[in-house]
Order: structure tokens, then sequence, then C-alpha cells
């Protein structure tokens, strides 16, 4: 067996993730992880659940005034997703 130079475990991970065709399905999964991230602790707050289905996220929101003005803030908020992801995994936003 040949020796190679080394490799980190992040780039051992992204390569394999690559050869299996997971890369969409990894960041989708990376934006609902993020989602604290971007809208911040004080909305987080009223998050009772979010999952990822194909490329749209869904969200459900406890309080109804703040779903609604998140709903007008949506395009906002994929932006800052995909941004922060690096790719345009997420396609729509679904509040509930």
């Amino acid at each position: 067996m040949k020796r190679r130079d080394p490799e980190s475990v992040s780039e051992i991970i992204d390569r394999v993730v690559a050869q299996a065709g997971l890369t969409e399905t990894m960041a989708c999964q990376r934006a609902c992880y993020l989602w604290p991230e971007v809208v911040g602790p004080g909305i987080n707050r009223y998050t009772s659940r979010r999952y990822v289905d194909g490329s749209v996220l869904h969200v459900f929101i406890n309080s109804a005034p703040l779903r609604n003005e998140l709903t007008f803030m949506r395009s906002n908020i994929i932006a800052n997703l995909n941004k922060i992801i690096g790719s345009d995994a997420i396609t729509d936003l679904i509040i509930h």
C-alpha cells in the first residue's frame, strides 16, 4: 500500500459524501441545523420543530404574530441560509 500525504478528517468525509452523491442532501440538513444561527435565539425560542423535505425547509412556530412576520421575511431567510451553506440547497421555506 502506497502512502500518501495526510488528509484531514473533513476532507475524507467530503470526498466520501461526494462519491455517494449526497452533497445536496447534506447541504439541506445543514440548513436545518443552522436555523438557530440565522434567525437568532429570540426567534428560535418559538421554534418547536423543523425538518427538510426535498429542498424545502419546514419550520413550526408557536407564535402566530411571529409566524406572520417570518412569512414576510421568507426570501431573506432563504438567502441567508443558502449563503451560510455555500450553495442554493434550500428553494423554499414553509412556516407552519
